[in-house]
């Protein structure tokens, strides 16, 4: 089989894992936020008839850039991704905090457009597709675009517009994150820019008062106005939505007085269960003439003043409402965005996947593609997984790739989608040596992980815990296994409680704890650095040796349990 039919074998499956809301969740009087929890940044939304389309940042994981559809902007189905193909996205020796920045998903004329920036390689493109589900088209790459974060208008007459963050005026900024708004026109035939480019907005909503990293544009028009929307702030706990309008799409566009228009860098963060860092919003209109906005925020574990967070930037959705001088505020009536609004649209359509509120996921491995679900740690060029030899299980060949390197490891992952939980793994794997090992990660980046795996030590099996450093591996603990159950399957758990993990393993349902109270901080994005979040992956590694060997993982699960979903 070659890649590419399996990369859309691995994109066409998603029945295989079992999401189940939790009772609990479904008994509020709306829906749950985040409604994309997990590593699900920078969120971008359209509208086509009653469906709707989201995407999301990947950067370095496989296959890129996911399309969520839905009917009612709470219950999401993955129906694909826009960069599924080893010719649209090679991420080789890319770092796990580089690759795809902040695309944006729009439709015109019966074609859908994703821009988007692969930093480090390519730069800005723009793909397009007949269907969202794809197959999307190879990147068609905008080198005159200096900047990131590409956005699409269609305006009422056809003419398209692109519009990006860019470089300070003359490349001469003011100040450290003097960033710039610009646009060019676009055509669409040729999927390439045309005119002069023009300079939307310098700095920000007040150049004075020194803003910084205005970014994540998008353009609406409504009514008589042409509405602007950036972030602005950066994307820590400063991070803010702001928006400009004017009477024509080039401008000149004037700054709300009362910006931002989204922003919880002014609360009171010691408040229990707090959202922070919100911003980089995309906005929709349904079909009753309501606006809402998704947007990304943090869920900090305490103490929650110290903004450590491991579950990553998540997809939110909260109400925008329009001042009687038509500008747009999301969230009204509330100061703090809040973990549960009434539904925005009526009646429900639950076609998809719940991912927000406390749910469980179990994969049993009992079809022969993989759900689209799982992602790969940059881009895979061989098939190294298999669901076919053994009936019922994942078979992974041991290879020498690692997850501290930069190439592609036998490694499949899941997002961590809650502060509390658990994940678990039935594992059938014999190391011949002692550098074969195989097991469970609970993964932030190439030098931030734990490896909860199966190994040998001369000719004795054992249960080992690792901590990733800078130049090699530590070893937190270790259990010899019993010779009797040395090539028994084996359960292997890792469990979340907000700013710690435990990890465990069992025979035969007989649990014992490895290590508790281990260190979540040093996972956390403050302490790790970069711009995505946690993620549990199944992994098997010989250790930079060449081997023959295959682990085999019976069943996957992944339970959910936040305290404010209870």
């Amino acid at each position: 089989m070659t890649m590419n039919n399996a990369c859309r074998l691995v994109l066409g499956f998603v029945l295989a894992i079992s999401l189940i809301v939790n009772i609990a969740s479904s008994q509020q009087s709306g829906f749950a936020n985040p409604i994309l929890a997990g590593f699900y940044p920078d969120p971008s939304i359209c509208k086509v008839g009653s469906d709707y389309y989201l995407t999301n940042s990947t950067f370095s994981y496989f296959p890129g850039l996911p399309i969520f559809h839905s009917k009612d902007l709470v219950h999401w189905k993955l129906i694909g991704h826009v960069m599924d193909r080893e010719v649209q996205l090679n991420l080789d020796k890319q770092g796990v905090s580089r690759g795809l920045y902040a695309p944006s998903i729009r439709y015109h004329d019966g074609l859908f457009y994703v821009t988007c920036t692969l930093v480090d390689i390519g730069g800005n493109f723009v793909v397009t597709a007949s269907n969202p589900a794809g197959p999307w088209s190879n990147p068609v790459w905008l080198p005159e675009i200096n900047g990131v974060d590409p956005s699409m208008f269609f305006d009422e007459d056809g003419q398209a517009y692109i519009i990006y963050n860019s470089i300070a005026p003359e490349d001469k900024p003011l100040y450290n994150g003097h960033r710039t708004i610009r646009m060019y026109e676009f055509d669409v035939e040729s999927l390439k820019v045309k005119g002069k480019e023009i300079l939307l907005v310098n700095g920000g909503v007040d150049l004075s008062k020194k803003p910084i990293w205005i970014e994540g544009p998008h353009i609406f028009k409504r009514n008589d106005y042409y509405y602007l929307f950036c972030a602005e702030g950066g994307t820590g706990d400063q991070h803010s939505e702001v928006v400009f309008r004017s009477k024509n799409v080039d401008g000149p566009y004037v700054p709300y007085k009362n910006n931002p228009i989204l922003t919880q860098r002014h609360l009171n963060q010691k408040s229990e269960n707090p959202i922070t860092s919100t911003g980089h919003a995309d906005f929709v209109e349904t079909d009753t003439g309501e606006w809402w906005a998704v947007f990304l925020g943090c869920r900090p574990y305490p103490p929650v003043d110290q903004d450590y967070y491991n579950t990553g930037r998540e997809t939110f959705l909260a109400p925008v409402k329009w001042s009687d001088d038509d500008w747009p505020v999301i969230n009204p009536g509330h100061e703090q965005v809040q973990y549960h609004y009434p539904y925005p649209i009526q009646p429900l359509s639950p076609t998809g996947y719940t991912y927000g509120g406390n749910f469980t996921m179990r994969d049993d491995f009992s079809t022969d593609t993989l759900d689209a679900n799982w992602i790969f740690l940059r881009t895979p060029h061989e098939k190294w997984y298999d669901l076919t030899s053994k009936k019922g299980w994942l078979a992974m060949r041991l290879r020498p790739d690692s997850a501290s390197g930069n190439t592609n490891p036998s490694f499949l992952g899941h997002r961590q989608q809650h502060l509390i939980g658990s994940t678990t793994v039935a594992l059938d794997f014999s190391a011949a040596a002692e550098n074969e090992k195989a097991g469970l990660l609970i993964f932030q980046n190439e030098k931030h992980f734990y490896s909860l795996c199966k190994s040998v030590v001369g000719m004795n099996s054992y249960v080992q815990l690792f901590k990733s450093g800078e130049s090699a591996m530590e070893m937190l603990a270790s259990h010899e296994i019993d010779a009797g159950k040395a090539h028994d399957p084996l359960l292997l758990r890792i469990n979340a409680n907000a700013d710690t993990y435990a990890f465990s393993y069992a025979f035969e349902g007989k649990w014992t704890t490895l290590k508790d109270s281990v260190d979540a901080k040093f996972l956390s994005t403050k302490v790790a650095g970069g711009f995505v979040g946690c993620v549990y992956a199944m992994y098997a590694t010989s250790s930079g040796e060449p081997s023959t060997n295959t682990a085999r993982f019976d069943w996957f699960e992944y339970v959910g349990d936040d305290e404010v979903y209870r």
